[in-house]
């Protein structure tokens, strides 16, 4: 990822002959995506993933190892933390990098303009997951810079409260997700998924 000092995103621009997307008007449309299902074991009961404070509010990253193009982005809820799930094509073998945090406010990677995004704080991810195809440069994911997440409905949720888009530049994809306070975090992987969960407040553990 570009802010990690890798070489590898050079390597994959230079090949797809790009420097940086924004917006991915002729992607596939995503399914919509709302809540937990059991046909999904990447939502599951949720009774097996208990929160912790432990998880913690600070940054955490993870180096990439190869940029794989991103196909959707899901959100849903469980016992104890709202979760948000990338979609990353490919087998799983080779980790996704990212970066996440809290930030005082979410600058678009590239032109460094403001986006806003409403809750109380507002975590940036960034994902080693270009919403384009890197090989071809043919849209894969239909971010639109400084809208809300296509096909992603967050009425009702206890911490999600907003998910911007911001752009897709050197290889990252960088999305702005609006919680309701700054609560403790974690970041997982699970065969081609990235999950992002942020915790209901600081002392749920169910």
């Amino acid at each position: 990822m570009r802010r990690w000092g890798t070489a590898l995103a050079a390597i994959v621009l230079a090949s797809a002959g790009l420097a940086a997307t924004v917006t991915t008007a002729n992607a596939a449309t995503p399914p919509a995506t709302t809540a937990n299902t059991d046909r999904d074991p990447i939502w599951g009961s949720g009774a097996d993933a208990p929160c912790d404070p432990i998880w913690g509010s600070g940054d955490k990253t993870a180096e990439p190892t190869n940029y794989r193009p991103l196909e959707n982005i899901r959100a849903g809820q469980h016992a104890c933390f709202d979760r948000l799930v990338f979609d990353v094509r490919g087998t799983g073998d080779q980790p996704i990098g990212y970066r996440v945090g809290y930030v005082n406010e979410l600058r678009q990677d590239g032109s460094g303009d403001l986006i806003k995004v409403g809750g109380g704080a507002i975590l940036e991810v960034r994902a080693a997951a270009p919403s384009y195809d890197p090989e071809t440069g043919g849209a894969t994911y239909q971010g639109r810079a400084g809208q809300p997440l296509p096909g992603v409905n967050l009425t009702g949720f206890k911490t999600f409260k907003d998910a911007r888009f911001g752009s897709s530049f050197e290889g990252d994809t960088q999305i702005g997700l609006g919680v309701r306070a700054r609560l403790p975090f974690r970041v997982t992987q699970t065969a081609n998924h990235l999950i992002v969960d942020v915790a209901h407040s600081w002392t749920a553990t169910r």
